[in-house]
C-alpha cells in the first residue's frame, strides 16, 4: 500500500511576506500556505512515487478500495483464457495502466517498446450524430500497435525527429525537436483519407479535484470570440457521454474530449488494453468480425469502479521553493507575460459530501481546462468534437517539476517532443505566440527564473 499523503491544514498566517497574497482587485485575500497545490489533498512527498500518494481523510473502507484500485492500476492483463485478469487484446497498446502512466505520471515518448506511452487516435473526415470524430473502418478510433498471439497489430508507428536550432535575442542557442510520424504495416488497407493524432499518456493525480471544479467557474474564463481583445480565446469542449447519453463539458484528455473520470478510465481499459467493461462493452475495433460484442465484460464492475476511485483519490504534490527568490521572480514574470491567462493558478472545488478532502478546496492546478489554438507547430489537424486541429486543452502544471524523478527522462507537450520546460514554451504558438515571444525577449536570468518557478509547481 502506498503511504497516505502527509497533509497540513490550511493555516491563517498573521504575518506579512510570501504567505500573504492579494487578489487582483487589490483587496486582501485569505492568508494561505502556497505549498497546498491540492488544498487538503496535498502530499509533501517529492520522491519518484509522489504522484501515487493517497489523499488523507479517507475512512478504512475507502482506503481499502483505493489500495485495491492501486493494485489494479499496476496489474498486467493477459489474453483469455486465464484464471486471473484475462481479456487483453486481441489488439492493444499496453498491458497495464502503469505501463503508460509511469509512477502515475507521464509516460515515455517512444513507439513500439513495452514502456511506450504514446497512442495514436485515428478518424476520417466528418463527425457522427453526436459530433464525435468518425471512426475509420477496420481501425475504430484508436490504432493498436500490439496484438496477442495469432493476431496482427493494426499498424506500426514510426517517429523521426529533426533538430531545429533556436537562437534567443541575447544569443543563447537551444534546439527544438520536431517529430514526423508515419504509419507502416497496416493489417488491412487504411482509408483513402484519415487524420491521426499522437498523444502521450498524461499524469493521473489530482483528477478528482479537477472533476469537482464547477462548470461555471471554468466558463468564466472562456472568451471564444476574444471579446476583451487580449488575444486569448479559450473555449470549452462539449462532448457526448455515452454512459449518461448526455452532452457534457469535457475536462479530461488532451483535447478535453472526455467529461468524467468513469469514462476516462473505462475508455482507457478498452482502447489501450482491449479490456471491455460495463461502460464500453465492445472492443475498440467494432468493425472487425472477429472482435464483436462481449456478452460478459472482461473486467468486473467492481474492478472498474475501484480503479476509478483510485485515480480520483490520488493526492497532488506540494509546491516547492515557495521562499526561493529566483522562483518568486519567475512567478511575477509568469503573470507579467500572461502565461497565467491560460494556466489559471487558482480554483475552488465544489462540494463532495462523500470525500471531504476533495470538497470545497482551494487548489492551484494552473489550467483553465479550456481549448486554445496553439498554432501550426503543435497542430495535429484532427478535430475532436468542438476542438479543431490546432486546439489543445491547457494542461495542469502542478507537479511538473517532478517529471524527471517520476519518469527518469522527462517529456513535455501532448506528444512528448519537448525535453524540458524551455523547449515546451518555445513550441507555443497561436494564442500563446505573444507570451512565447515575450519569454524569448527576457534576459537569460529572467528566463531561468520563470523556468525555476514552473518547476517549483
Amino acid at each position: 500500500m502506498k503511504k497516505t499523503a502527509v497533509i497540513i491544514g490550511l493555516v491563517i498566517f498573521a504575518t506579512s511576506g510570501i504567505l500573504c497574497r492579494k487578489a487582483s482587485n487589490g483587496l486582501p485575500e485569505e492568508y494561505y500556505d502556497p505549498r497546498l497545490s491540492g488544498g487538503a489533498a496535498t502530499t509533501f512527498s517529492a520522491a519518484s512515487t509522489a504522484f501515487g500518494e493517497m489523499i488523507s481523510g479517507l475512512g478504512v473502507y475507502d482506503q481499502s478500495i483505493h489500495s485495491f484500485g492501486d493494485r489494479l492500476f499496476s496489474q498486467t492483463f493477459v489474453s483469455a483464457p486465464a484464471p486471473q485478469f484475462p481479456g487483453l487484446g486481441p489488439r492493444y497498446n499496453n498491458v497495464s495502466c502503469i505501463s503508460c502512466h509511469h509512477n502515475d505520471g507521464k509516460g515515455t515518448a517512444t513507439a513500439g517498446a513495452p514502456t511506450s506511452s504514446l497512442l495514436t487516435r485515428i478518424s476520417i473526415p466528418g463527425m457522427d450524430a453526436h459530433g464525435a470524430p468518425l471512426e475509420a473502418e477496420g481501425f475504430g478510433n484508436q490504432l493498436q500497435d500490439k496484438a496477442i498471439t495469432g493476431w496482427q497489430p493494426e499498424i506500426k508507428l514510426n517517429i523521426n525527429y529533426t533538430e531545429i536550432p533556436y537562437v534567443f535575442p541575447d544569443g543563447e542557442e537551444v534546439s527544438l525537436r520536431k517529430p514526423a510520424y508515419t504509419i507502416t504495416n497496416p493489417y488491412t488497407a487504411l482509408p483513402a483519407q484519415y487524420n491521426i493524432s499522437i498523444r502521450l499518456a498524461p499524469p493521473v493525480f489530482g483528477l478528482g479535484l479537477l472533476e469537482l471544479i464547477p462548470e461555471a467557474s471554468i466558463l468564466k474564463y472562456a472568451d471564444e470570440t476574444d471579446h476583451d481583445g487580449d488575444g486569448i480565446s479559450g473555449k470549452p469542449n462539449y462532448v457526448f457521454n455515452s454512459f449518461t447519453e448526455k452532452k457534457e463539458m469535457g475536462r479530461f484528455g488532451l483535447k478535453a474530449n472526455t467529461s468524467s473520470l468513469l469514462i476516462q478510465v473505462a475508455a482507457a481499459f478498452v482502447q489501450d488494453m482491449g479490456v471491455t467493461n460495463y461502460v464500453f462493452k465492445n472492443e475498440n475495433n467494432i468493425t472487425d468480425p472477429d472482435a464483436g460484442a462481449n456478452v460478459t465484460p472482461d473486467i468486473a464492475d467492481s474492478l472498474l469502479n475501484a480503479t476509478v476511485f483510485y485515480v480520483k483519490s490520488l493526492a497532488v504534490p506540494a509546491r516547492r521553493d515557495v521562499e526561493n527568490a529566483q522562483a518568486l521572480r519567475g512567478e511575477q514574470l509568469f503573470a507579467q507575460i500572461k502565461c497565467a491567462s491560460c494556466h489559471i493558478p487558482t480554483f475552488q472545488t465544489g462540494i463532495d459530501v462523500r470525500i471531504p478532502t476533495l470538497s470545497n478546496q482551494r487548489i492551484h492546478p494552473y489550467t483553465d481546462l479550456l481549448l486554445h489554438d496553439m498554432g501550426e507547430g503543435l497542430a495535429d489537424n484532427r478535430p475532436d468534437y468542438l476542438a479543431d486541429g490546432n486546439e489543445w486543452k491547457t494542461p495542469a502544471l502542478w507537479g511538473i517539476g517532478l517529471f524527471p524523478k517520476t519518469n527518469g527522462v522527462p517529456f513535455y507537450l501532448h506528444d512528448g517532443r519537448a525535453r524540458n520546460v524551455t523547449e515546451a514554451i518555445l513550441w507555443h504558438g497561436g494564442e500563446a505566440e505573444k507570451s512565447k515571444n515575450d519569454f524569448a525577449k527576457l534576459s537569460k536570468a529572467d528566463r531561468d527564473a520563470l523556468v525555476k518557478f514552473v518547476n517549483s509547481l
